[in-house]
């Protein structure tokens, strides 16, 4: 039994921090390369079980030695794994991470397979329950299947950009959780680094998909209306050191949130100051804060 399922991707990082970007055909060096898994899905699932909750994760991986580490790594923190394939002549998705010291911003090269879809054990799957489901777009086809088997659960979509899982999820969930990118691709190219555009750019989402909707902002904050009103939500102030996962720390400090019964304003804050804690620190995986850090952070600024 889980009480949330998070299904979609699942990489592995290699995190290499410079202190600016390469130039072309030219030689560098680095103090510190960071290898983890990673992926929105996979971050959001492992952030929750590290944090105390029953959680299982269900992606598709290669039979290699990539796959088996993001699997460990799952299972040493109590991520149920159970719905995760293992696939035999798959690559497991790689990620080189360029991290630019100078200012936290990081630059992604990615290796991946042609996708086929992760082959869903529909037993196993109606055997655990779930009270929340997250997605993040990259497996459709199990998404759809958890949504129609788990009618009465409350799901969250993290909608990194436009594509056709995210475009297909979107209409279908109970909340939201959007990228600025997802946003402005959605309100025809809305410049949403102006204020003026937040408002309107939140109503439109409403009108288009019907549901709640929370959009971040990196150090702007997020913004959101859950069908109690526009709000905005600052951003904690925090010194960017690498900026990876902070959204997939976002989505899955959210979730906790809402797992939790807190109202949603301080859903969005739990989420806010765990994507701050983040990006203060290297890694993706290796960033993600401890519950009780945020929640000793967020006791100073109230």
């Amino acid at each position: 039994m889980v009480e949330v399922l998070c299904i979609g991707h699942a990489s592995y990082d290699l995190s290499v921090f410079l202190r600016g970007f390469p130039a072309q055909n030219s030689k560098t060096e680095t103090d510190q390369l960071l290898e983890a898994g990673g992926g929105p899905a996979a971050n959001a699932a492992y952030l929750l079980s590290s944090w105390g909750v029953r959680c299982g994760f269900a992606g598709l991986l290669g039979n290699d030695s990539y796959g088996r580490r993001i699997i460990a790594e799952l299972k040493a923190v109590g991520t149920d794994v159970s719905l995760t394939e293992l696939r035999p002549n798959y690559q497991t998705p790689l990620s080189l991470i360029l991290v630019n010291l100078n200012n936290g911003s990081r630059t992604l090269v990615n290796r991946k397979a042609r996708h086929t879809n992760l082959i869903v054990n529909q037993s196993a799957l109606k055997k655990i329950s779930p009270k929340f489901l997250l997605f993040d777009g990259h497996e459709l086809k199990a998404s759809l299947a958890a949504l129609e088997t788990f009618p009465e659960a409350i799901s969250v979509l993290d909608a990194g950009s436009l594509r056709n899982g995210t475009s297909s999820l979107a209409a279908k969930v109970e909340y939201l959780v959007a990228s600025e990118t997802f946003a402005a691709q959605v309100c025809n190219g809305t410049n949403l680094k102006n204020a003026k555009t937040w408002r309107g750019c939140i109503e439109e989402l409403r009108e288009h998909y019907g549901n709640k909707v929370v959009v971040t902002l990196g150090e702007r904050g997020a913004i959101a209306d859950d069908g109690n009103g526009y709000r905005r939500v600052f951003a904690f102030d925090a010194k960017p050191v690498d900026t990876t996962a902070a959204g997939d720390v976002f989505h899955g400090a959210f979730v906790y949130g809402l797992r939790r019964g807190m109202r949603f304003v301080d859903c969005l804050r739990l989420a806010s100051m765990a994507g701050a804690l983040c990006v203060s620190k290297r890694g993706g995986r290796l960033s993600i804060p401890r519950l009780t850090e945020v929640q000793r952070a967020l006791k100073h600024v109230e």
